[in-house]
């Protein structure tokens, strides 16, 4: 049996647990908190885009979310616990979890910029954002 043959057997039946499961296929890479995280920032992305991300906002934090526009056609990436050495600016926030965002290849040009990582803490109420941190999409050459 062929290596590609191996692989789509093993995704056919990564695919049939899930369905068997009635677990997503997040839940099933990122764990029930990964997933929260996806879903959350899910949420938020479609919220920004309206203009009416406020609900999703710690109390007490204001990032900077810029215009719906900045947010339009994002996608949730990989989520994280927050580790400080990697953001030590965001170390008096406390979060708990980070992830990138991903932009939509229509929309990268050099020196566009976008919300590239947001920022979560936990709270009994689930997940709230405690920072945005923005990326400019470099120029080729």
């Amino acid at each position: 049996m062929t290596q590609a043959k191996k692989l789509l057997g093993l995704l056919g039946a990564a695919g049939l647990a899930v369905l068997l499961s009635g677990c997503s296929l997040n839940t099933m890479l990122w764990g029930d908190d990964g997933a929260g995280v996806i879903e959350t920032t899910e949420g938020l992305i479609d919220a920004a885009t309206e203009g009416e991300a406020e609900s999703y906002m710690c109390e007490g934090h204001d990032p900077e979310l810029r215009e719906p526009a900045d947010w339009e056609g994002l996608s949730a990436e990989e989520p994280e616990r927050f580790v400080a050495d990697y953001w030590p600016d965001q170390v008096p926030l406390e979060p708990r979890w980070n992830i990138g965002l991903s932009l939509p290849t229509e929309r990268v040009a050099g020196g566009v910029e976008f919300p590239g990582y947001v920022f979560y803490q936990e709270t009994d109420d689930g997940l709230c954002v405690v920072d945005v941190t923005w990326w400019t999409v470099e120029s080729e050459g």
